[in-house]
C-alpha cells in the first residue's frame, strides 16, 4: 500500500514529514550525525533490510538531506554525506532526544546532550534569535498567513 504524499500540502510540518517522517529515515539521519556514511555502517547500526535501506537513502538524497559521493569505482560504492539541509535537521533530532528522555525514559538515561566545556547536561530550547526568549513561552504563537502568488 502506497502512503499518502504530503509534499504539496500548505502546512510546513506536513511537507517536512513527507521528506523525513518515516522512522527509518529519521534514524538514518541520526546515524549520519553520529558519523555513519556508508551503507554497511547504516545497516549494521540499524539492523534494517538492505532493500528498505536503499529506498530510504535514495529518498533522503532526493529530498536533499543527504548527498551521494562515490568513494570506489571498482566495485562502485557510494557514501552518504549530510547536506546543509540535512544539517538543519539537527535541532529536530535534539528536540526528539530530549522529548524521549523526558517522557519515555529507559531504565537509565543512556543518551544526553551536554555542554562540552562543562560536561553538564542541557535541554535544547528553541529561542527567538533576536530576543533570546524561548519560543514556547508567552508572547509567541503559530499563525497561518496567506502565501503570495508565484506569478
Amino acid at each position: 500500500m502506497r502512503r499518502k504524499s504530503f509534499r504539496d500540502m500548505q502546512c510546513p510540518i506536513a511537507r517536512g514529514l513527507d521528506r523525513v517522517g518515516e522512522w527509518w529515515s529519521i534514524l538514518i539521519l541520526r546515524d549520519a550525525f553520529r558519523g555513519s556514511r556508508r551503507f554497511d555502517e547504516f545497516q549494521d547500526s540499524l539492523g534494517i533490510a538492505p532493500t528498505i535501506l536503499t529506498k530510504r537513502l535514495n529518498a533522503l538524497v532526493e529530498a536533499g538531506l543527504l548527498s551521494r559521493q562515490r568513494y570506489s569505482d571498482h566495485p562502485p560504492r557510494d557514501e552518504y554525506v549530510l547536506t546543509e539541509r540535512g544539517h538543519d535537521f539537527r535541532p529536530v533530532l535534539l528536540a526528539m532526544l530530549a522529548f524521549g528522555n523526558r517522557h519515555f525514559p529507559p531504565d537509565r538515561q543512556s543518551v544526553r546532550i551536554v555542554n562540552t566545556a562543562t560536561g553538564e547536561a542541557v535541554d535544547p530550547v528553541l529561542v527567538d534569535p533576536k530576543t533570546g526568549m524561548p519560543v514556547a513561552g508567552p508572547g509567541y504563537a503559530v499563525e497561518t498567513t496567506p502565501l503570495k502568488s508565484r506569478a
